[in-house]
């Protein structure tokens, strides 16, 4: 979807970008990428991985962004590892963070859990928390987002079937 929409260079964040690959390098083939992770590991791994890129060690409910600071914000897979009290807030900084136009593509939960949490996943303390797809959705509008399209689409991981919530969706234009 951003390759399609969005011009070469624009600013795009990566919220939970891990090591960033593959998906941070595809990004930063063709846009000015900002990476976010909450493991220094995983930021350090990153900036090894693409140089050309900047990377920030935060936990992404902390940040503090300009507003109209982006073009685009991709968060796969991120969102579902902040607490769900904490996620209306985040979609909310997310669509300020966005320039008019800009657009969010997420994953996000399908079913209601409010919390598991480990200690230290790969390098860093980790929560899993999410709503139902129908309250993602009414989420992402009320901060402020046209959503275009959001789906649910099941893959396997580690032997489990899981579904996911692909979110898009569009700051207003002025």
């Amino acid at each position: 979807m951003l390759f399609n929409e969005l011009p070469p260079g624009a600013e795009v964040l990566d919220l939970g970008c891990g090591a960033g690959v593959p998906t941070t390098q595809e990004l930063a083939q063709c846009f000015k990428v900002t990476g976010v992770d909450i493991s220094a590991r995983q930021v350090a791994l990153a900036q090894q991985n693409i140089p050309e890129a900047q990377f920030v060690q935060a936990d992404i409910t902390q940040l503090d962004f300009a507003p109209a600071s982006f073009d685009a914000v991709a968060a796969f897979y991120s969102i579902i590892h902040v607490p769900r009290q904490e996620q209306q807030k985040l979609l909310q900084d997310i669509a300020s963070w966005l320039r008019p136009g800009g657009l969010l593509v997420a994953t996000m939960g399908t079913h209601s859990a409010k919390v598991d949490f480990d200690e230290d996943f790969l390098g860093a303390p980790m929560y899993w928390s999410s709503f139902d797809s129908e309250t993602n959705r009414r989420l992402v509008e009320e901060a402020g987002l046209h959503v275009i399209s959001a789906r649910e689409e099941t893959a396997e991981e580690f032997g489990k079937r899981v579904t996911f919530l692909w979110v898009v969706a569009q700051k207003c234009r002025d």
